[in-house]
C-alpha cells in the first residue's frame, strides 16, 4: 500500500503541509512546489487521496492554476499510486459494489474510478475474467 505521509516525509524538498479550512469548493490545494494546503473536515481516507493527488501534482511539475489535462493527469496518476494492480484484483474478488472496493483500498470511490478508466485493455479483460470467475 501507498503512504502519502510517508511520501511526504521523504519528499526532502522542504513541502510543509498546512490545514486550513476553504471557503470555497476546494478540499486541497499545492503551489506545486513547496506548499499544500488540505481542509480541516477531510476523514483520514479523504486526507490520504487528496495528499495524493496534490503531490502527484508536485510530481507532473503543475505550478499554477490546472487545466483540464493537467488534471486528468494528476488524477491518473494518483490512481495509480495508491491502488497497485494486486491490491485491485484483491478487492474485486470479493466486493459486491465499488464502494465496498474502495473501502477495502482505502480511497475514496472518485480514486477507484479514476484508477478503472486508466486500464490497459489487457488489464480491463482479466480484471473482467478474474471477477466473472470468482
Amino acid at each position: 500500500m501507498h503512504h502519502t505521509w510517508r511520501e511526504l516525509r521523504e519528499r526532502g524538498d522542504g513541502v510543509v503541509l498546512y490545514f486550513t479550512k476553504f471557503t470555497d469548493s476546494r478540499i486541497a490545494a499545492t503551489n506545486g512546489n513547496n506548499a499544500i494546503w488540505l481542509d480541516l473536515d477531510l476523514n483520514q481516507v479523504e486526507r490520504r487521496c487528496a495528499l495524493a493527488h496534490e503531490q502527484a501534482h508536485m510530481d507532473l511539475g503543475h505550478t499554477s492554476c490546472t487545466y483540464p489535462k493537467e488534471e486528468a493527469a494528476a488524477r491518473r496518476l494518483t490512481a495509480q499510486k495508491l491502488i497497485d494492480w494486486d491490491a485491485l484484483i484483491d478487492a474485486f474478488r470479493w466486493a459486491h459494489t465499488a464502494d465496498e472496493a474502495a473501502d477495502e483500498l482505502c480511497v475514496i470511490p472518485a480514486v477507484l474510478n479514476d484508477r478503472l478508466r486508466s486500464l490497459s485493455p489487457i488489464e480491463r479483460a482479466l480484471l473482467t475474467h478474474i471477477t466473472a470467475n470468482t
